[in-house]
C-alpha cells in the first residue's frame, strides 16, 4: 500500500486527530511534527481524491482523547514546578494511560499496519512537551543525567520533579588529629544521643563519637550555599582518625541532594568553608563536577605519601636506619590483615609496593620517616611489623621494636593519571564534557520514555574508618 492509502485507512477510523494520524508515519521525512505530517497527509489525500478537506478537532480524537492538544499546558506546569530551581539541563518522561496505549494498537491494527509503526504516543508527548519546557526555562535537554527530570503521569494528572544532585570536587587538608573523615555515629545510642530517655554517656548526648569530622566541617556549608536538602561526602580513601592529612590534600566530592542553586562562586564557597572550619580543616581547588567524579574519586587507583614519627625500643644508628630504608624502597610488602582492623576486614594476605622510603634520626631512639607507597599499604604495620604479620618491615630489618607515634599523610596521587581530569568538571553554564552527545536515558522505565528534541526521532561509606589508606 502507498502512504496515502495507509493514511486513508487510518483516517477512516474517524475521528483521528492530525497528531495521531501523523504519528504512524513519524519515521518519514524530517523537520515535521506529527501534527504537521497528519495534516499534510489528510490534505494530500483530499486533493488526490478531489474531495473536500475536513479538519478533525484534537479534542474529538478517540485515540489520544484530546491529550495531543495539551502539550503547552503540561510544559507550563513543568516550568511552574521549578520556578525557584536553578538548572541547565532537563529531561521529560511520560507515563501513558493504558487505554491510550491500547487505542494506539487498535488504530494501527484497524489500518493493517504494524502495531509499532511510526513512534509511540509517549515518545511524541515527551518530545513536544520537552521542547516547550526548554523554551520556557531557557535550558537544554540531556539524555544522560540531567539536572532535572520531569515525569508526567497523564492518568493521575501530576508532574513529578526529581532534582538531581549537584557535585563539588576539591581537596581537603585535616590539620588536627582525632577528626574522622565522615561523621561517626555513636554505637551505643545508634546516633540518637539518647538511651531510653537519658542522654547517652558515651557520646555526651551528641549522637557522635567525635565532635568534629571533615564531613561535618565542610558539607553543611555546601548544602546551605546550594540550598540542598542533604549531602553525602565521598573521599578518595580516608586517613586514620589520629592521622593528619597535609600536603597535597585528599580528593573529595560533596554530593548535594536536591539543590535549588547550582550557579555558585566556588572561590567564595572555599572561603566560607575554611572560615567555618576555623583551622581544623581547610579545602582548596573547589570545582563544580559531574556526577561521574564520585566514581572517579572513589575508584581511581592512588598512591600515598606518609610522614611518620617513629619510636624505637632500642638505640638505632644512622647507617642502620639508612640501610633498612634502602631495603624497603622498591620492595613488595606482604601484609596479613593487621590486628587493629581484623574485626572488620577479611583475614587475608595482600601485597603492596613501596615506591620510596627515606628518613633521618631525631635521636638514637626516634626518627622521622617518609614512605611513598601503593594505595592500601598499611603504614603503621610497615613500621612495626605487627608481630610478624607484615614482612619486610622497618622493625624487622632493624631487629628492634618500632612504633608510629604520629602519622601524617602528605600526598595523594592518581597512579596512572591525575584526579583532576577536566572532562569531569562542569563549565560556566553547568554542563560537562560528558553531557555533549549524551544519548543514554536516565531513569526511563516501560512507562516513562525519554524526550527527543528532534521531531524526526521516534550520584557508600559503610565504615566510619575503613582504613582504605590503612595507615
Amino acid at each position: 500500500m502507498s502512504i496515502l492509502a495507509d493514511a486513508r485507512a487510518l483516517d477512516a477510523q474517524d475521528p483521528v486527530c492530525d497528531a495521531c494520524l501523523g504519528r504512524a508515519f513519524a519515521d518519514r521525512s524530517h523537520g515535521l511534527t506529527n501534527d504537521e505530517r497528519g495534516r499534510s497527509l489528510r490534505i494530500a489525500a483530499a486533493l488526490d481524491d478531489d474531495e473536500p478537506y475536513e479538519q478533525v478537532e484534537t479534542g474529538d480524537c478517540w485515540v489520544c482523547e484530546g491529550l495531543c492538544d495539551t502539550f503547552d499546558e503540561w510544559a507550563e506546569r513543568c516550568a511552574a514546578e521549578v520556578e525557584d530551581v536553578e538548572f541547565e539541563t532537563y529531561q521529560v518522561g511520560t507515563r501513558t494511560p493504558p487505554l491510550i496505549e491500547e487505542n494506539e494498537i487498535m488504530l494501527r491494527e484497524g489500518a493493517g499496519l504494524d502495531e509499532e509503526a511510526g513512534e509511540l504516543f509517549k515518545s511524541e508527548f515527551n518530545r513536544e512537551v520537552g521542547k516547550r519546557v526548554g523554551r520556557l526555562t531557557d535550558t537544554a535537554v540531556d539524555f544522560g543525567r540531567p539536572d532535572v527530570q520531569f515525569t508526567l503521569d497523564l492518568e493521575a494528572d501530576t508532574v513529578e520533579v526529581d532534582v538531581h544532585s549537584a557535585f563539588v570536587y576539591g581537596r581537603y587538608r585535616k590539620l588536627e588529629r582525632d577528626i574522622p573523615q565522615t561523621e561517626w555515629p555513636c554505637n551505643d545510642c545508634q546516633g540518637s544521643g539518647y538511651i531510653g530517655k537519658q542522654p547517652c554517656e558515651k557520646c555526651d548526648g551528641t549522637g557522635y563519637l567525635y565532635r568534629d569530622s571533615v564531613e561535618g566541617l565542610t558539607a553543611p556549608v555546601v548544602r546551605d550555599v546550594m540550598d540542598g536538602t542533604d549531602t553525602k561526602f565521598h573521599g578518595a580513601g580516608r586517613e586514620d582518625v589520629d592521622a593528619r592529612m597535609l600536603g597535597t590534600g585528599r580528593p573529595f566530592v560533596i554530593e548535594v541532594m536536591e539543590p535549588r542553586r547550582r550557579r555558585v562562586d566556588v572561590e567564595r564557597l572555599e572561603g566560607d568553608i575554611n572560615a567555618f572550619a576555623e583551622g581544623r580543616v581547610e579545602v582548596e581547588g573547589l570545582r563544580l563536577a559531574d556526577y561521574e567524579m564520585v566514581e572517579r574519586v572513589k575508584g581511581l587507583d592512588a598512591s600515598k605519601r606518609y610522614r611518620a614519627a617513629v619510636e624505637f625500643g632500642d638505640a638505632v644508628d644512622t647507617a642502620a636506619l639508612a640501610a633498612a630504608l634502602d631495603e624497603l624502597e622498591g620492595a613488595t610488602i606482604e601484609q596479613y590483615t593487621p590486628h587493629r582492623v581484623d574485626h572488620r576486614r577479611a583475614s587475608l594476605t595482600r601485597t603492596r609496593e613501596v615506591y620510596a622510603a627515606d628518613g633521618e634520626l631525631d635521636d638514637d631512639t626516634h626518627a622521622t620517616v617518609e614512605i611513598h607507597g601503593a594505595g592500601g599499604l598499611y603504614i603503621k604495620e610497615l613500621i612495626s611489623g605487627d608481630e610478624g604479620r607484615t614482612n619486610p618491615s622497618l622493625a624487622g630489618l632493624l631487629d628492634v621494636d618500632a612504633e608510629v607515634t604520629a602519622l601524617d599523610v602528605v600526598g595523594v596521587y592518581g597512579e596512572a593519571e591525575s584526579f583532576e581530569d577536566e572532562s569531569f568538571f562542569r563549565d560556566e553554564r553547568g554542563e560537562s564534557a560528558s553531557d555533549v552527545g549524551a544519548s543514554e536515558s536516565s531513569g526511563a522505565t516501560d512507562t516513562v520514555d525519554d524526550a527527543s528534541m528532534d521531531d524526526s526521532d521516534p550520584v557508600d561509606d559503610a565504615s566510619m574508618n575503613d582504613g582504605v589508606d590503612t595507615e
